[in-house]
């Protein structure tokens, strides 16, 4: 999944970027408020984790416009403002969580995944597909009960089509997913990758759509 981080402080922002990456999302990180507005017109983001106490426009105000737009983003608050005000004030303008600092990097990447299972419908912790459970947590596929081990940028395609069962993602949305500003992009990156999970996953398990790009089929 991929996350639009909006957070000045540099040491906060580069933990929480760090840390991210490492529970398996794939970051993009701005400082202030107008540049938060700018990157939310570019519809590539999953996930909106955002301070609210920003240089040039406040967090608040950039959470307002996004829902003015009709987006439906997922946004988690982060911010020191803690009281009890500010924090209805954030959810009545659309906030799906709200977290006060300091916290703990593990309890933000857990409030991201419950966000994300909401989202996506599933009440279950692990995605369960036939023979396959991926746990998105600890980042483990198991086949027959067998953990299978896969590189990172793999299991991040594989948890992107589980997600989305029975709906065909391009390449371009997978790239997306991979890779976040200033990475370079491999132009057969997600073909390489899908190979390798067909090879260890079985080739019936990820269609290719002709024209479109990549599916799971849902489970009859």
């Amino acid at each position: 999944m991929r996350v639009l981080l909006v957070e000045d402080d540099e040491l906060l922002g580069s933990a929480v970027q760090a840390g991210l990456v490492q529970a398996g999302y794939t970051v993009d990180w701005v400082h202030d408020g107008v540049d938060a507005a700018q990157s939310l017109t570019f519809d590539g983001h999953d996930l909106l984790v955002l301070d609210l106490g920003l240089p040039r426009k406040d967090g608040l105000t950039v959470l307002r416009e996004l829902r003015q737009r009709g987006s439906d983003l997922p946004v988690l608050i982060l911010t020191a403002r803690d009281a009890v005000e500010d924090r209805v004030r954030g959810l009545d303008l659309g906030a799906d969580d709200y977290l006060i600092k300091p916290f703990d990097l593990d309890e933000l990447t857990a409030r991201l995944r419950a966000i994300g299972r909401r989202r996506a419908g599933r009440s279950s912790l692990s995605i369960r597909h036939g023979n396959l459970e991926f746990d998105p947590a600890a980042r483990n596929l198991t086949l027959d009960g067998e953990a299978v081990p896969l590189h990172a940028k793999a299991i991040a395609i594989l948890e992107a089509l589980l997600e989305c069962r029975g709906r065909a993602l391009t390449r371009e949305q997978l790239e997306q997913m991979l890779y976040g500003w200033g990475e370079g992009v491999e132009s057969n990156t997600v073909e390489v990758y899908i190979h390798h999970l067909r090879k260890q996953l079985g080739k019936e398990l990820i269609h290719t759509i002709r024209g479109v790009g990549y599916m799971i089929p849902k489970e009859k």
